[in-house]
C-alpha cells in the first residue's frame, strides 16, 4: 500500500469517526428534550419513573378537583382504565372542568402524584389532542361522534 492509499484510508476512518461523534451527541442532545405523552393507564402501569418529565392527557375525573391554598389545585385525570392523581399550582385554563380533555406537563413524584408544571384544556368544543382521543379509544371511552 502507497502512501496515498495510507492518506486516503486514514482520511475515511476520520470521516467516519467524526460522523459516528456527532451522530451521538446529537442523539443525546434530543433524548434530553423529547417530552413523550403517555395515558394514566400506561402511568399506573409503572410505565414511567420519577422524576421524569412528560406529557399526561385524559380526561378530568369527575369529583376529583380540590382547590388548595392559594392557586393550588388537585385533580385525578383518567383515561377509563386507570386513573392518576395531579397537583398543579398556578392559575388554570378558562375551560378546565371535571369531564373535559385536559394535556398536563410535569413529571411523577414519589408519592406517585403527577406534578404540573402547565395544564392544557381543550379550547373548543369539538377538538381533543389526538394523544388524548387515541388514549381514549385504546381504553374503550372513545365516544365516535365526539370528534
Amino acid at each position: 500500500m502507497n502512501a496515498k492509499k495510507k492518506r486516503r484510508l486514514a482520511f475515511a476512518a476520520a470521516l467516519v469517526a467524526v460522523g459516528a461523534m456527532l451522530a451521538v451527541l446529537i442523539r443525546y442532545g434530543l433524548g434530553q428534550n423529547i417530552m413523550y405523552f403517555h395515558s394514566p393507564a400506561d402511568v399506573a402501569a409503572g410505565a414511567v419513573g420519577e422524576g421524569v418529565a412528560f406529557r399526561l392527557g385524559g380526561l378530568v375525573e369527575k369529583g376529583s378537583v380540590t382547590h388548595g391554598a392559594g392557586a393550588e389545585v388537585k385533580f385525578r385525570v383518567t383515561d377509563g382504565k386507570g386513573s392518576v392523581p395531579a397537583d398543579f399550582v398556578g392559575v388554570l385554563p378558562a375551560l378546565f372542568r371535571e369531564g373535559q380533555g385536559v394535556v398536563a406537563t410535569g413529571a411523577m413524584d414519589a408519592h406517585g402524584t403527577f406534578i404540573a408544571s402547565e395544564v392544557l384544556a381543550k379550547h373548543d368544543e369539538k377538538y381533543m389532542p389526538p394523544e388524548v382521543v387515541a388514549a381514549l379509544k385504546k381504553s374503550g371511552r372513545w365516544k365516535e361522534g365526539a370528534e
